[in-house]
């Protein structure tokens, strides 16, 4: 039992956060209980303790539901819900080596309009590039009168070493896109096929007695380094009814097979 051993400033109790990890350190930020948490705690498995960096820069205002990844000691914040029906569509940049914030303009593709506030999306990383998929939109302007808008698009941001310059666009695909959700998984797989980002679960506003979740398993195959540019394929196959709020645990060295770990299953069978 960590709980029992470690020390430091604890994070109080939430959902919606996010963590990602580098190295041996666990970094935790956002989420909510009684409000937005604002916070940005470390956990040192090593050492088995908390903390709080002193951060500095563009410091973002707490939100949750967002995307998080970690692209070495460069972590990157997307979207999520800042307050009751208002939500952010903001790209922030946490590079941990000095615990700075770097709010990013990232420039949206010819023709195409940036990703819409969202929160309950999916943001990963493959290679130089992070992709982001459906999520719950606000279409009212009024945030006190939700309208929610249930999302599939799907978005490629391009990162470059060394560089806060980043860019929208919107890969080209072909076959069927996977229905709009939020609170889904993605995990991305690579392998001797190439590398696929697999979209698993999720809901929409209907969730009560075992209706809203879904139960495809949506494999995105995106283009190889080396082959920028070539076309997405998206293949869509059935499988046991579905849970959200789960996770989704990729591992490639046991048969190539995910296992998946339900937390709310609307059937009552975990996943």
């Amino acid at each position: 039992n960590l709980k029992k051993g470690w020390s430091g400033p604890v994070p109080r109790p939430r959902h919606g956060h996010r963590a990602v990890a580098i190295k041996e350190l666990m970094v935790v930020f956002g989420g909510g209980n009684e409000g937005i948490v604002d916070e940005l705690h470390v956990y040192n498995t090593a050492t088995n303790q908390w903390f709080i960096p002193a951060v500095r820069g563009d410091i973002p205002p707490g939100c949750a539901a967002y995307g998080f990844v970690c692209d070495g000691t460069r972590l990157l914040v997307f979207g999520g819900m800042v307050e009751y029906g208002k939500y952010s569509n903001d790209l922030y940049e946490l590079q941990a080596s000095r615990w700075e914030w770097k709010r990013l303009k990232a420039k949206a593709s010819k023709n195409n309009p940036p990703p819409c506030p969202r929160l309950g999306h999916s943001f990963s990383l493959i290679g130089s590039r992070c992709f982001l998929f459906g999520g719950l939109a606000n279409d009212s302007e009024d945030p006190k009168n939700n309208i929610p808008r249930y999302l599939n698009d799907l978005y490629s941001l391009e990162l470059r070493q060394g560089s806060s310059m980043v860019s929208w666009d919107i890969p080209v695909t072909s076959g069927q896109p996977p229905p709009p959700r939020e609170s889904h998984t993605a995990v991305v797989a690579s392998g001797c096929r190439g590398n696929r980002l697999i979209i698993y679960g999720g809901m929409t506003g209907i969730n009560i007695c075992g209706c809203g979740a879904f139960s495809e398993v949506s494999a995105f195959k995106t283009c190889l380094p080396g082959f920028p540019g070539a076309p997405c394929a998206i293949k869509i196959s059935k499988v046991r009814p579905a849970s959200f709020w789960h996770n989704l645990l990729d591992d490639l060295n046991i048969s190539n097979k995910c296992l998946c770990l339900g937390q709310v299953d609307l059937s009552n069978v975990v996943d």
